[in-house]
């Protein structure tokens, strides 16, 4: 589902924040990403979105190489890639609903067919009956479920998460985790940076382990060596 074949990415000014990073995510593979902060977590996700292009060496996602995409062809390849943030990101002028449907109607979907998934992620992520409410109303944990739900919306193959559990406590933190399990159950790939060592022991999921932009090791389920 990814492959990263010998990337590096250098910004501008000369930091490097990857350097000949190589591994493979199988379909359906729960994964988690970890390393200190600047070790290149971000960095690594941004690619897979096209937020960012390599310096050197091929991305791949879902068979397709990313660096020979066209900017117009890259919306598109965002609609197979749900991204979830540490801090939301929503949108607090408008409702749950609205919140969670923004990227259907972006992609162009009826309203009739929004409403549909709209609903069908929300129940996903047990926030079904709350789509008028505002999210400034929600606690922590439930505007996470919100991004989650949006992140989902759009029936991804891959699914990234950058620190999505960083605000929250321990407890809600495992139900944000047991959430995204479900996901990886029926199918999706997903792949979570965090700095939370203890609930990646706690889950026993593979881990990718980035150290100053190089990939360190891996281990958990499924143990794999660097090639």
């Amino acid at each position: 589902m990814v492959r990263f074949d010998r990337v590096s990415k250098r910004y501008p000014g000369g930091k490097e924040a990857l350097t000949g990073v190589s591994f493979e995510l199988q379909r359906g593979e729960f994964a988690f990403l970890t390393g200190h902060s600047g070790a290149g977590k971000s960095t690594l996700l941004k690619l897979m979105m096209l937020m960012e292009r390599p310096s050197r060496g091929q991305v791949f996602v879902d068979g397709q190489n990313l660096g020979r995409m066209s900017s117009g062809q890259i919306p598109y390849h965002r609609r197979k890639v749900g991204v979830v943030f540490q801090n939301h990101q929503l949108l607090f002028d408008r409702s749950v609903y609205e919140n969670v449907a923004l990227p259907l109607q972006i992609a162009g979907y009826t309203p009739a067919e929004a409403g549909r998934r709209v609903r069908a992620a929300l129940d996903s992520v047990g926030l079904l009956g709350m789509e008028k409410r505002n999210p400034i109303e929600l606690s922590g944990g439930e505007q996470q479920r919100v991004g989650i739900a949006r992140a989902v919306v759009n029936k991804p193959a891959l699914l990234l998460a950058d620190e999505p559990t960083g605000n929250l406590d321990p407890e809600l933190s495992a139900e944000i985790m047991n959430l995204f399990a479900r996901f990886q159950q029926v199918g999706v790939t997903v792949l979570i940076a965090t700095h939370d060592i203890a609930l990646v022991e706690r889950m026993g999921s593979r881990r990718i382990i980035l150290d100053h932009g190089q990939m360190h090791e891996a281990g958990g389920a499924g143990d794999w060596h660097v090639g």
